[in-house]
This record gives structure tokens, C-alpha cells and sequence, in this order.
């Protein structure tokens, strides 16, 4: 069992798509990974009128898009040889002990996941996922670079 994180993005499309061709049969759990809104609010201080808000509809909606997301990536970890099936998950502390501790719940063997190449200033105020997956996983951890990255390198080498 593999777990694919996916957030819809051409990164994790990416991702699925690269698992695919390693890992083709396995088994894997897509992981979608959703945000209630009072924790946005909390984490980046944009409560300002929030109080008027209905918390618990929008909270619905938003893992309604998830698992509409989880699907998406279930199809296409499907059409790229894998068996999968979708797991959606509210994020906990961060979204890298959220993936870690679903890992841990689904039995994966491996964790395969997309990066979007952050480096420099951006990745120390935006943070990196892959990266700290990678350093605190127990398990083999995959990080396929985006395409624009992959692109850069390789026209990089040339």
C-alpha cells in the first residue's frame, strides 16, 4: 500500500502520474487533505467579521471540494495503473504530520508526493511539505519535482 498525496495541483498530477509508472498495480490511498475555516482564519489572523460567517457550511463545502478533489486523483492514479481508492482528511497541527499520521492509519509502505520546487527565501517563509515529510517519515518517501522544475533542470544541463 502507497499513500499519494493529492491536492489537484499539476505538481501532484504529476505525482500520481510518476507513481504510476514506478509502482503500477499496487494498491494506494489518495490523500486529500482539507482545512476548516476557523483554523484559516486563526493561522493567517483574517477574522475581521468572521462572526456572520456560517462556520459549519462552509467547513461542509469545503470537504465536499476535497473529496471531489480525492477522486479526481483516484481516476487518474486508476488510469495511471494504480488500485486506488480516496481518503480525506481534515489537516491537523500541519500537513505534514497529517500526512505522516495517515500513513501510519493506511499501513503505507511508501509516501509519494509532488514538490513544487520552492527554494531560496520562498521556501523558508512558505515552508515545504516534501521537504519535511522526507524528514520525518519512518517510510520510503518519493518527491517528484513539478514539471517547470524538471523543465529548468534539464534546459539548466544542457
Amino acid at each position: 500500500m502507497i499513500l499519494v498525496c493529492y491536492d489537484g495541483s499539476d505538481d501532484a498530477q504529476s505525482a500520481v502520474d510518476r507513481a504510476g509508472e514506478l509502482l503500477g498495480g499496487e494498491e494506494a490511498t489518495v490523500l486529500t487533505v482539507w482545512e476548516g475555516f476557523a483554523e484559516v482564519l486563526a493561522r493567517t489572523g483574517g477574522g475581521f467579521g468572521a462572526a456572520a460567517m456560517n462556520f459549519e457550511q462552509i467547513d461542509a463545502e469545503s470537504e465536499q471540494s476535497a473529496q471531489t478533489r480525492a477522486q479526481g486523483g483516484v481516476d487518474r492514479a486508476q488510469a495511471a495503473g494504480l488500485s486506488a481508492q480516496p481518503r480525506v482528511v481534515q489537516r491537523g497541527a500541519t500537513i505534514w504530520e497529517t500526512i505522516l499520521d495517515q500513513a501510519d492509519a493506511v499501513g503505507a509502505a511508501a509516501i509519494v508526493l509532488g514538490s513544487r520546487g520552492l527554494t531560496g527565501i520562498k521556501s523558508v517563509w512558505l515552508g515545504s511539505v516534501s521537504h519535511a515529510v522526507l524528514q520525518h517519515a519512518d517510510r520510503t518517501v518519493i518527491i517528484v519535482p513539478s514539471p517547470e522544475v524538471v523543465a529548468e533542470r534539464a534546459q539548466h544541463r544542457r
